[in-house]
């Protein structure tokens, strides 16, 4: 009999496919963005705004980058997932399929756009992953100074220039040998946003060892010592 796990549950691969296409139009939901997505005019965007001004761009993972994740999560069986910029939930799909089939643990998974949070709870609710997921609405950096530790796994995928502020949250509950995972790190602009990012974790003195993954536009990979 051949063995099946969960991301070869048809639900869910319909979901990931269905949105994957949809994400082909990313391109052109952008163009609605701005040229500069930091600014409007010569006045900052708020994540906020930035998030509403988004609301149709699925910016996902890759597809391999979320085999990756799931492996991951297999191997460390973290009790306690967190991902920062759950957007549509393709990456969440990956998150909570590994969550389920290692049979315990749970993934919590921050979003400022409520369009977005209403059709990623639906695409939850149809899966059937929606018992092992919970969504933040609000600010990364509020609604995740509420959480409990430890943290075994992060996965950074929101706002570059925020993913800094969000590990320095939440380093007092990762767990030592947690893995914190960057996405995009090798993607033109977003490389410079996470420049403070990179610059921190790959300093020794910071606690990490990292390593950089070769999965579309690069995840950074460190590992909390």
């Amino acid at each position: 009999m051949a063995l099946t796990h969960t991301l070869a549950d048809p639900r869910v691969e319909s979901a990931i496919s269905r949105m994957f296409e949809l994400a082909e139009q990313d391109d052109v939901n952008a163009a609605h963005f701005g040229p500069d997505p930091a600014s409007v005019g010569s006045a900052p965007r708020t994540p906020q705004e930035l998030a509403d001004a988004a609301a149709a761009i699925y910016m996902p993972i890759s597809a391999e980058g979320g085999k990756l994740l799931y492996n991951l999560i297999r191997a460390v069986r973290p009790a306690t997932v967190i991902e920062f910029g759950m957007s549509f939930g393709i990456s969440t799909l990956y998150l909570a399929a590994a969550v389920r089939d290692n049979g315990t643990g749970r993934v919590l998974t921050t979003e400022m756009s409520r369009k977005k949070i209403t059709a990623a709870r639906q695409t939850f609710a149809d899966t059937g992953l929606d018992d092992l997921i919970t969504v933040l609405e609000g600010d990364a950096r509020e609604t995740l100074a509420a959480v409990e530790g430890p943290v075994e796994l992060v996965l950074l995928d929101g706002w570059k220039d925020l993913c800094l502020p969000v590990l320095r949250l939440l380093e007092p509950i990762l767990r030592p040998g947690a893995l914190v995972v960057a996405d995009d790190v090798d993607q033109g602009e977003g490389e410079g946003a996470l420049r403070p990012y990179l610059d921190y974790v790959r300093d020794p003195a910071n606690g990490y060892q990292n390593v950089t993954f070769p999965v579309e536009d690069g995840m950074e990979i460190s590992c909390r010592l």
